[in-house]
């Protein structure tokens, strides 16, 4: 079986880069800093289901991402999740947080009408975290 992105993944994120178990993907809202980490491994929906091996190494990713959103946004917070109530398929949250931001200290999820980038920034920003995630 071969690993296929949730389409709803797919239609709200800009891909960066991958990292040895994951795809590393922009949440497509500017309203927040937020990477998702998607283990490309099929038919994962829970953490628990992932080998001691994937779960070691997605910890180590979740690590790295949570670095790279410090130094590309230098939030306030980094929340970070796995939630999976709408889209099964495994992936993790790591979101840079600002007290100033427009969900702040609630959560982001539900909040509001997601507000894609314009080209340019969107095009500025993955290349500045996927440089980040190279030096890592």
């Amino acid at each position: 079986m071969t690993f296929q992105l949730d389409s709803r993944l797919e239609a709200d994120t800009i891909p960066i880069g991958d990292l040895p178990v994951s795809s590393v993907l922009l949440l497509d809202d500017a309203r927040f800093p937020w990477f998702v980490l998607v283990p490309r491994i099929p038919d994962v929906s829970e953490i628990t289901d992932l080998s001691e091996g994937h779960y070691a190494q997605l910890a180590q990713e979740i690590r790295i991402a949570t670095r790279v959103m410090l130094e590309l946004s230098k939030p306030d917070k980094v929340n970070v999740g796995a939630l999976g109530n709408i889209v099964t398929q495994l992936h993790v949250h790591v979101i840079g947080r600002f007290r100033s931001d427009p969900a702040w200290p609630g959560p982001v999820w539900g909040h509001g009408t997601r507000k894609p980038y314009p080209d340019h920034a969107a095009t500025a920003l993955i290349e500045r975290a996927a440089t980040l995630f190279a030096e890592v």
